[in-house]
C-alpha cells in the first residue's frame, strides 16, 4: 500500500509543478519523455554523487543493473559471456 501511496504523492507534486508551469498534462509526448528521462536519470544522481565523494568507482557502478539495468533497462547490461566448450 505504501508504494501506491507514494506515486499518488509524487504523482500529486508533478501535476503542482505542471500546473506552475502552465503545462497541459497529460503533456505532450517529447515533453512526457524528457520528464520521464529526467527522473531515471535523477534517481542516480544520488547514488553517484555517494560514490564520488568516498572516492568509490563510478565507471563500473555506471555498468551495473542497478544503474545502466534501470535506466536504459535489463538489455543494456552486459550478460556474463559463457565459457568456451572445448
Amino acid at each position: 500500500m505504501k508504494p501506491y501511496l507514494l506515486s499518488l504523492g509524487a504523482g500529486l507534486l508533478v501535476g503542482v509543478i505542471y500546473s506552475l508551469l502552465n503545462v497541459r498534462s497529460p503533456a505532450p509526448p517529447a515533453i512526457a519523455l524528457l520528464g520521464l528521462m529526467g527522473i531515471l536519470l535523477g534517481e542516480q544522481m544520488v547514488p553517484i554523487a555517494k560514490r564520488l565523494m568516498t572516492k568509490a568507482p563510478v565507471t563500473a557502478y555506471l555498468k551495473t543493473p542497478e544503474c545502466a539495468g534501470q535506466v536504459l533497462g535489463p538489455q543494456a547490461v552486459a550478460a556474463p559471456k559463457p565459457e568456451a566448450q572445448v
